[in-house]
């Protein structure tokens, strides 16, 4: 390709590099005396001279992560075309049509009815008013916590170091919006007044907000995530919620985030133990357990026991913690049959002829597919701590 060149001064090149020169050293060596003494340095924690967030490219970390994250990204325009999305590429839909033609008229039925008239009709026919009021109320109390989840994982990405941390943590801030617009949308669709936060709801998710540094990973990826897989393994069997299976993926990937980003970067002893941060976890997730009375009723309507569900995601919401090092003030196994044994005295008290049950044994997460996805999260990592 022929250019036509322009003749510049070679002086005042020379003198415009001489300049961005002086003026860069001054500029890097203040903020780095800044950083030094904790100041208000370089904002973001970016290495251009290697091309490179510090803490350097960590591709492990983005292939598990980022690169996943986009190969089984998901359009709500074609897994749950009721809602209104418009989010498929041309691209996309063209394949869609080319998938159309091969369908049995059988199945293409099936299709047509799921629009989104045709779609309240079936959750009016599958669901009463009072089940549908219920499964809303449980699926708001994690829409509230998406809408969390998209801020937080967004705050955090100051915080981690390397490339490939930040790739994966780009890929959930976009999965976390798409998870509170979808959620949004479905639970709209079911006609019954959305609940508000509980207070149980805003205590805890406003604290993992105000978590210090990668604290949050405890608040956000283990505690609220940990209960987001836990609610959509639980719920997406129901008709009309199957778009939840697709979710409980996307969740399976957040919650194993902090196993993978503490193998490249591990924490010291004194984060993992210090006494004052092993304090705040447990305050974090007080809050928390005052939910499982709250959507007691709720779960009920639906055959679901409350305190079998609060078990299920007890035990792995504490295994997650204890997996990376996020330690709290009591041992895992003995927090547990404390917590197990207040279960059992509140329904001892509220509910006639109750007998000693095992609640943190249980595991409520119902599918073959949702099962292998948590197989994989809960064993297949192995722990750091």
């Amino acid at each position: 390709m022929h250019f036509d060149k322009i003749h510049i001064s070679e002086r005042a090149s020379q003198f415009n590099r001489r300049a961005e020169a002086a003026a860069n050293w001054w500029v890097r060596r203040i903020d780095g005396a800044k950083e030094r003494f904790h100041l208000s340095g370089r904002a973001v924690d970016y290495d251009d001279a290697a091309f490179e967030f510090r803490g350097g490219a960590r591709d492990s970390l983005r292939r598990k992560h980022y690169d996943k994250s986009l190969r089984l990204m998901w359009k709500a325009e074609q897994q749950a075309p009721w809602l209104g999305f418009s989010d498929a590429t041309r691209a996309e839909r063209q394949l869609e049509e080319m998938a159309l033609h091969a369908m049995t008229e059988e199945e293409l039925e099936v299709r047509r009815r799921l629009t989104l008239p045709e779609f309240k009709a079936l959750l009016d026919r599958e669901y009463t008013r009072r089940e549908k009021e219920a499964i809303v109320a449980v699926l708001a109390a994690i829409g509230h916590g998406e809408a969390y989840a998209w801020v937080v994982s967004a705050s955090l990405l100051p915080e981690v170091k390397s490339t490939g941390a930040r790739a994966a943590l780009t890929m959930q801030v976009m999965e976390e919006a798409k998870h509170f617009v979808v959620i949004r949308e479905l639970l709209r669709a079911f006609d019954v007044p959305i609940p508000r936060q509980s207070a149980w709801e805003y205590l805890f998710l406003e604290s993992v907000m105000k978590s210090d540094g990668l604290e949050k990973l405890f608040g956000m990826n283990v505690a609220v995530e940990g209960i987001a897989l836990s609610l959509f393994g639980l719920l997406s069997e129901m008709p009309g919620l199957e778009v939840l299976r697709l979710i409980h993926l996307d969740e399976s990937r957040h919650t194993a985030l902090p196993a993978n980003y503490f193998k490249e970067f591990p924490m010291s002893d004194w984060q993992k133990w210090n006494p004052a941060a092993r304090m705040r976890r447990l305050k974090i997730i007080l809050p928390a357990l005052l939910l499982i009375p709250y959507l007691e009723d709720d779960l009920a309507e639906l055959g679901i026991d409350a305190f079998e569900f609060g078990g299920s995601v007890l035990a792995k919401v504490t295994f997650l913690a204890e997996r990376v090092g996020f330690h709290l003030p009591i041992p895992r196994s003995a927090l547990l049959l404390i917590l197990n044994k207040v279960f059992n005295t509140y329904c001892q008290i509220t509910r006639e002829g109750h007998e000693q049950q095992a609640f943190i044994k249980a595991d409520t997460t119902t599918g073959v597919r949702e099962r292998a996805v948590e197989q994989e999260v809960f064993y297949d990592v192995p722990a750091m701590a």
